[in-house]
C-alpha cells in the first residue's frame, strides 16, 4: 500500500517532470539569473563518484543540470551513501535525508515501509522504459509502480579462457564440457536457480511481481532439471565452482567461471587480458532442447525521497542522473556499466553485463517470500554435488524442494 503522501507526491513529480519532458535537452528559457527559482537539494552517492582523483563525476553531472535548467538557481548539498546503505541511512530519518540518492534495487520495499522512496510517473517512467530492457525495468517495478531511475546492473556472467574455448564453443554448456572444464557454483543459491528458470519454472509469476503465484520449481519441469544436475555433476569435467576464486583459472583447474563484475581484475590476473573471454551465460541441452540461462538480475538506481520539498527538481534530476548521457560519463570515469540500451559499449565486460540483462536473466523478485527460496535452494544443490540426488530420488527431491520454498519459517 502506497501512503496518500507518496501518492500526492507522485502527481505533483509526474506533472513537474511532465512539463520538463517537452523543452527538451537545454531548456530556452527567458528568465535571468536574478528571478530564478532558488532551490537547494541535498545528494547523496558513493564517495567514488565524488571522488576528484577519478572525475568526480557528480560534480560534472551537477553542473550540467545546472546549466540546463536556467529557470532553477541550485544549490547543492552533497553526501556519502553507498547504494548498499541507503535502507539504513535514508530510511532511518527521511525528513533529514537527501533529496536524491542511489540506492540498490532490493531494498525498495523496505524503503517504501519507511516512507523514504517516491513512486516515479510520467515521462520519467517512459524514458526509463524506453531505453532500458524490461528485466531492468522490473528490477525498480514494485506493485506495478516505478521506484528509481537504474544505472548499472547486479548480475552474473561467464568468463573462460579464450585457448580453450571458441566463441561458438561459449554458446551452449554442454558442448563447452567436451572441450575444457567448466565451474559453476552449482550449491550456491544465488546460480542454480538458472538452470530452473531456463525450463520455466517461475518465481512469483513471469515477472516475480505476484506474490500469490508463490515459486513453482516443481512438478515435470523442476523434475526434469533436477535430472540434467545430477548427470551433470557426474561429467569429470564440470566443477562446483562455490568457493573457486578466478586463481584456479591459471593452474587450469577450470577454464571458465561464473561470477560478475567484481570479479574482472583477478580473472585478468590469472588468465592475462588477452587470454579471457566474457559472455552471457550458455545455453544448454536438456532432453535435446536448447535452453537459455538465466541469470538473476538487479540493478543500482537514483530515487527520490518523498519528503523533498522540491519533488518537481528532485524527480529532474534523478531523470537526468541515469540519462543516457551521465551513464557514458559514469562508464568512461568509472567504469560503471551502463543499462541505458541506446548507448553502444565496445569492451567485452560491459557487453556481457548488458547481454545479461537484455536476453539472458530473470529478475530477483522483490518478494518477502524470497526468503523462503535462498536455503532450500542451497540445499538441493548441496545434495547434488554430493551424490544424494539421483535419478530415483530426483522427483521426489524436487518437490521437497518447492514445497519448502513456498513454505513460511516458523518465527
Amino acid at each position: 500500500m502506497k501512503s496518500t503522501k507518496l501518492v500526492s507526491l507522485g502527481l505533483a513529480a509526474l506533472m513537474g517532470i511532465s512539463a520538463l519532458a517537452g523543452c527538451g535537452g537545454k531548456k530556452e528559457s527567458n528568465t535571468t539569473a536574478s528571478d530564478s527559482k532558488e532551490v537547494t537539494l541535498t545528494v547523496w552517492t558513493p564517495s567514488e563518484d565524488q571522488s576528484d582523483e577519478q572525475g568526480n563525476w557528480l560534480k560534472k553531472q551537477l553542473d550540467a543540470f545546472q546549466e540546463a535548467h536556467p529557470e532553477w538557481k541550485l544549490t547543492f548539498n552533497t553526501g556519502v551513501c553507498p547504494e548498499g546503505d541507503a535502507k539504513t541511512l535514508v530510511a532511518a530519518d527521511p525528513s533529514a535525508a537527501a533529496d536524491v540518492y542511489m540506492f540498490a534495487n532490493d531494498q525498495i520495499p523496505d524503503l517504501l515501509k519507511a516512507n523514504a522512496i517516491a513512486e516515479l510517473g510520467g515521462s520519467a517512467v517512459e524514458a526509463i522504459k524506453k531505453n532500458n530492457s524490461d528485466i531492468t525495468v522490473d528490477t525498480v517495478t514494485y506493485e506495478n509502480s516505478v521506484y528509481g531511475v537504474p544505472f548499472t546492473a547486479n548480475t552474473w556472467f561467464m568468463y573462460y579462457d579464450k585457448r580453450v574455448f571458441s566463441e561458438d564453443d561459449v554458446k551452449n554448456l554442454d558442448a563447452m564440457l567436451t572441450k575444457g572444464k567448466v565451474g559453476f557454483p552449482l550449491s550456491n543459491s544465488w546460480y542454480i536457480q538458472a538452470f530452473y528458470a531456463a525450463n520455466g519454472c517461475t518465481l512469483f509469476g513471469e515477472n516475480g511481481a505476484d506474490a500469490k503465484a508463490g515459486i513453482d520449481f516443481g512438478g515435470e519441469k523442476g523434475t526434469a532439471v533436477t535430472n540434467y544436475l545430477v548427470d551433470l555433476v557426474q561429467n569429470p569435467n564440470f566443477k562446483d565452482a562455490a568457493g573457486l576464486t578466478p586463481s584456479t583459472l591459471a593452474d587450469g583447474t577450470v577454464n571458465a567461471l561464473f561470477s560478475g563484475t567484481w570479479d574482472y581484475k583477478a580473472v585478468v590476473d590469472a588468465l592475462g587480458k588477452e587470454n579471457v573471454g566474457i559472455v552471457a551465460p550458455p545455453k544448454y541441452t536438456l532432453n535435446g532442447k536448447e535452453l537459455q540461462l538465466k541469470a538473476f538480475a538487479g540493478s543500482k538506481a537514483i530515487g527520490v525521497n518523498p519528503t523533498s520539498k522540491n519533488p518537481e527538481v528532485a524527480v529532474a534530476l534523478a531523470s537526468f542522473l541515469g540519462s543516457a548521457k551521465a551513464q557514458q560519463a559514469h562508464y568512461d570515469l568509472r567504469n560503471i556499466i551502463p543499462t541505458d540500451t541506446s548507448l553502444n559499449v565496445s569492451d567485452a565486460l560491459a557487453k556481457a553485463q548488458m547481454d545479461t540483462m537484455d536476453f539472458a536473466s530473470i529478475v530477483q523478485p522483490l518478494q518477502s517470500g524470497m526468503g523462503q527460496y535462498w536455503t532450500p535452494a542451497e540445499s538441493m544443490g548441496k545434495e547434488i554435488v554430493a551424490g544424494t540426488v539421483t535419478h530415483e530420488n530426483a522427483a521426489e527431491k524436487t518437490e521437497s524442494m518447492n514445497k519448502a520454498m513456498n513454505t513460511a519459517s516458523v518465527q
